[in-house]
């Protein structure tokens, strides 16, 4: 079943990368819309990592809430934040996004990336509430879901 949910949404998100209806709103605003994305991700990333950090005080219903918004985010489907023609060397896009090209041209993996982090979340999600032990176990797995397609996929951010 999980399989099929898989081969489902990349056909979906292959389908939807190709498709001409994103360009009908300006590709500025569909930046936009995936940077306000990305900062919910890294809003409840904060929330969980200063727990985990001993910065503030573990509290089990916010390190729950926050794991559940993770995954829920993971799990929507943003596809259409992500056309093709919207990277960072797209004409004058270079001051407005980090994304490279290269998510596009090696697009299958781009799925595998979200797939480990969608895995590395539903983790997560079962174990944030538990204790602080179980929340900063299961942070390592979630921070190098993150990293596996800002690495591959995200320019580095420039110094200036």
């Amino acid at each position: 079943m999980i399989k099929l949910k898989g081969i489902v949404a990349a056909v979906a998100t292959v389908s939807a990368l190709g498709s001409s209806a994103v360009f009908a709103q300006d590709v500025e605003k569909v930046i936009e819309a995936r940077q306000s994305f990305m900062q919910l991700y890294s809003f409840n990333l904060g929330l969980v990592g200063e727990m985990a950090k001993g910065n503030t005080e573990y509290d089990p219903e916010i390190a729950a809430s926050a794991a559940q918004n993770l995954l829920a985010l993971a799990k929507m489907n943003n596809s259409q934040m992500w056309p093709e023609g919207s990277s960072k060397a797209d004409a004058g896009l270079d001051e407005m996004t980090r994304a490279l090209p290269e998510m596009w041209s090696t697009f299958p993996k781009v799925l595998e990336k979200q797939d480990a982090l969608t895995s590395a979340l539903e983790n997560f999600a079962t174990v944030a509430g538990k204790d602080l032990d179980s929340l900063r176990g299961g942070m390592k797995a979630v921070g190098d879901g993150c990293k596996g397609c800002h690495t591959d996929f995200r320019a580095k951010k420039e110094e200036g």
